[in-house]
């Protein structure tokens, strides 16, 4: 493979490997795109909880980008963790001249529940970045704090999906119902058609990463050339493997197994 398709990923941290750039990294890999990171945030995090984060200097941040964009190919790109309007401003004016497909993971909360960005910076996430977006892949609280509507049935995931890309100026928006009851069903909304993908509930606490993972195998499908419909339906079943596989690793939520669908593909379980 001479040419790999390249994708990109903009985030924080975990030196638990689980989520953030570690996890984008794997999952790149896993689906063989090449993989590259620009680091906003160094988290001290682990399957418990985020224990201190520190915000890299902003022009070390400018620095990654303008060291990717004079030297490498991108065929696409996503962020995770963005701390603050300063990061996110960067972030923004870089992007303008980056014509790729943009996943956004609308990092706010983490797993375990400890908050990342502040109300000033995710008025300023909703306004500037998500237009810029070719998907956003917010879960059902993270859709809530974009909407600022309650999402309590499958309707109204519907009408979040619709909200984001017409009012908020998104490409596309995927809201994710890990957190709903029955099957795990997810909305893809493009600005006419409305796609849903679902899947068995996993019955396992190690969701470690899963936001991470599943926005990451979108943007390497997507830097392969693949249609958003069908991006979204691979990663689908990525994250499914990797939540079914999941280990029971640290004392909280454990990591998800970048891995699993390669057993999945070797016992038959789909090609």
């Amino acid at each position: 493979m001479n040419n790999p398709s390249c994708a990109l990923t903009i985030a924080g941290t975990d030196p638990s490997g689980g989520a953030g750039i570690q996890a984008d990294l794997k999952t790149f890999q896993e689906l063989k795109s090449y993989g590259m990171s620009v680091i906003t945030s160094v988290v001290a995090q682990n399957t418990t909880g985020v224990k201190s984060v520190h915000h890299l200097p902003l022009d070390m941040l400018s620095q990654q980008l303008d060291a990717i964009k004079s030297d490498m190919p991108v065929h696409a790109l996503k962020t995770g963790m963005i701390a603050d309007i300063e990061m996110m401003n960067i972030i923004a004016e870089w992007l303008k001249d980056v014509t790729v497909p943009y996943v956004m993971d609308p990092v706010m909360i983490a797993t375990s529940g400890d908050p990342l960005i502040n109300e000033d910076a995710r008025e300023y996430l909703r306004e500037h970045l998500v237009p810029l977006t070719a998907i956003v892949t917010p879960n059902i609280s993270e859709a809530e704090d974009m909407t600022g509507e309650k999402i309590e049935t499958h309707e109204d995931m519907k009408k979040a999906a619709k909200t984001i890309v017409h009012s908020l100026g998104a490409g596309s928006a995927l809201i994710k119902g890990g957190h709903m009851q029955g099957q795990a069903v997810d909305y893809l909304y493009d600005g006419e058609n409305m796609y849903s993908y679902s899947s068995e509930r996993i019955d396992t606490k190690n969701t470690h990463g899963t936001g991470c993972t599943y926005s990451a195998a979108i943007t390497a499908y997507l830097s392969q050339g693949l249609e958003l419909p069908e991006a979204v339906e691979k990663s689908k079943k990525f994250v499914t493997a990797a939540i079914r596989h999941s280990f029971s690793l640290g004392q909280g939520n454990g990591p998800t197994n970048h891995w699993g669908i390669r057993e999945e593909q070797l016992n038959g379980f789909y090609s």
